[in-house]
């Protein structure tokens, strides 16, 4: 039998693969029950590099005192005071939710279920895009180009999130790469597919080729899920 792929054991969460021990919070919008009746003001007081994480944290601290660590949008300073709350105005860095804001507003930092603090679009330079709304949805393009269905409740911040030009620097040296997938907790250097044994990977064997089909079902089991996924179509495309 052979050993399970390196995208199984990372989907199934084991200790190697996390990066919360490198951390410096977590980054959460406060609960529901924590937000006074109306708009809640805060002020950056921080901006933190999270090893853990792509994009920058900002510590908020309100005005009842309640403090927290969520991720900074493009354009955020320290001293910026921001807004939490469903009348909050229309600005870079303000906590609104779904439903309150206008088709077209650029959104980050998504709540998937209601009350959860944010778990969608959260890496450097990602946004999503309100499409459009009604009674008792609200349809939200993400940075794939899916379109999601998400409740009106749902909280997001305005903007872009932080560090939008970070991969346009290049690694240069391999030690600046393992030491930024060190910080992140990922397991660097690793081989290529195709020079694995038959047993550790699909494409694995004694060629120096996959050997067979790169495309494979969206509905295929795990250990065979690699290589083109769903694909339309592969190859070089025909000049006209």
């Amino acid at each position: 039998m052979g050993k399970r792929l390196k995208t199984q054991r990372r989907g199934a969460g084991s200790p190697i693969y996390a990066a919360t021990m490198n951390g410096v919070a977590d980054a959460k919008y406060i609960n529901y029950s924590e937000i006074e009746a109306g708009v809640q003001r805060g002020e950056i007081i921080e901006l933190l590099n999270d090893p853990g994480r792509s994009s920058v944290l900002a510590q908020v601290v309100y005005e009842s005192g309640k403090s927290e660590y969520v991720i900074a949008a493009e354009g955020m300073f320290v001293g910026k005071v921001i807004e939490h709350g469903e009348g909050a105005t229309l600005e870079i860095g303000n906590v609104k939710t779904l439903g309150s804001c206008p088709e077209g507003c650029p959104i980050f930092n998504i709540e998937k279920f209601e009350g959860d603090g944010g778990s969608l679009v959260r890496s450097s330079g990602m946004y999503g895009l309100i499409m459009t709304k009604d009674a008792k949805s609200v349809y939200v393009k993400m940075p794939s180009g899916v379109i999601i269905s998400l409740r009106p409740q749902n909280r997001a911040t305005i903007g872009i999130a932080s560090g939008g030009g970070r991969k346009d620097k290049p690694y240069v040296k391999a030690g600046k790469r393992y030491f930024a997938m060190k910080g992140k907790h990922k397991k660097y250097p690793y081989p290529r597919a195709i020079a694995m044994n038959a047993l550790n990977h699909p494409f694995g064997g004694a060629n120096h080729h996959p050997g067979k089909s790169k495309s494979t079902s969206r509905h295929a089991a795990p250990g065979r899920k690699v290589g083109d996924i769903a694909s339309s179509r592969t190859g070089r495309r025909k000049k006209n």
